[in-house]
């Protein structure tokens, strides 16, 4: 089979391209480096036995011709380019709107004319402000004001959800939307406000830990690997197609035990120390206090339970860090 992965140097693309060349696959991928790096498959672009199933196109997924001839040549597309991260959205609030609604567009329009499988990627930040738990995939969305740019990321989003069903509703395109929540692992990178790397970075360099608000807010993480057994799984699934589907993890936990979980297993010297949004972010910003799907759809569609605990995941967070620092 041949997978094309929009936004394949990213940190989840980079780990779904390694694993579907691991099963044997052909791997196309495109990324215009806006949030991804090529260090993240270096490894795979340096693999000799892999010269002739792995191929990179260094462009934006908002160039007609360069996607349209993946797309032509691929049997399924994962859409995973997008712009990423609190602090990247808040920094570049039309760019991300442009590419996640247009670069979606696009993606879904190429893959209805050649008529090839895709699978969306969307987010737990199309939830909003809810503060219940779990989040349910039928639950209704409650955003804040238009002002608050924050919610432009989770209504372009949303936005990309609607386009993607329209397409399965009236074209009878082949169509999977998920939503990820909180993926971690080795390659993430703190830099677009991730908070796991950033806390793991400061605690290794006995820098303080930032913990941004009172830390009361709560999320729930899921390991890289676990998110993406449960794609390639999904994708393999007919009884998927058509349907929006969580995929997260299942330990909630508040972001200042989170700090102190990490300030203990790196044996750190930091101090954890609290700074106001306002100091962080720009007047636009609004958090979301708790963040925890229900993960019951996955698991009566594919049996998938995650399978990584919390504490497993930051030591191997950790150790990555360790090695790579």
């Amino acid at each position: 089979m041949k997978v094309l992965i929009t936004g394949g140097a990213g940190f989840i693309g980079s780990h779904l391209a390694e694993n579907y060349l691991g099963l044997g696959h052909e791997v196309y991928i495109i990324d215009d480096l806006s949030t991804g790096s090529l260090n993240n498959i270096k490894h795979l672009q340096e693999d000799r036995n892999l010269k002739n199933r792995f191929f990179v196109t260094i462009d934006t997924i908002l160039n007609h011709n360069a996607l349209l001839e993946l797309v032509g040549i691929c049997d399924v597309v994962i859409h995973m380019a997008a712009a990423v991260g609190v602090e990247y959205i808040l920094e570049n609030p039309l760019s991300s709107i442009v590419t996640n609604i247009k670069g979606t567009e696009k993606v879904l329009e190429l893959c209805n004319k050649f008529k090839k499988k895709m699978m969306v990627a969307s987010t737990s930040e199309v939830y909003g402000k809810h503060t219940h738990a779990p989040l349910l995939e039928t639950d209704n969305i409650i955003y804040g004001p238009s002002t608050k740019s924050r919610w432009s990321y989770a209504a372009s989003k949303l936005i990309d959800e609607f386009t993607a069903l329209a397409y399965y509703r009236t074209k009878k395109l082949d169509v999977i939307i998920m939503r990820l929540f909180n993926t971690v692992g080795p390659r993430q990178t703190g830099r677009y406000g991730m908070v796991i790397p950033r806390f793991v970075q400061q605690a290794l360099w006995d820098e303080p830990i930032t913990v941004y608000g009172d830390g009361s807010q709560t999320r729930t993480f899921s390991y890289v690997q676990d998110v993406v057994e449960a794609v390639i799984k999904l994708i393999e699934n007919e009884d998927t197609i058509g349907q929006v589907i969580n995929i997260g993890g299942i330990d909630e936990i508040s972001i200042l035990s989170l700090a102190e979980k990490i300030k203990k297993l790196t044996a750190s010297h930091s101090e954890i120390k609290f700074i106001p949004y306002d100091e962080v972010y720009t007047k636009d910003f609004e958090d979301m206090q708790r963040r925890v799907p229900s993960i019951k759809k996955i698991e009566n569609l594919i049996g998938w339970r995650p399978t990584t605990g919390l504490d497993e995941i930051l030591e191997k967070v950790i150790e990555y860090y360790r090695v790579n620092e």
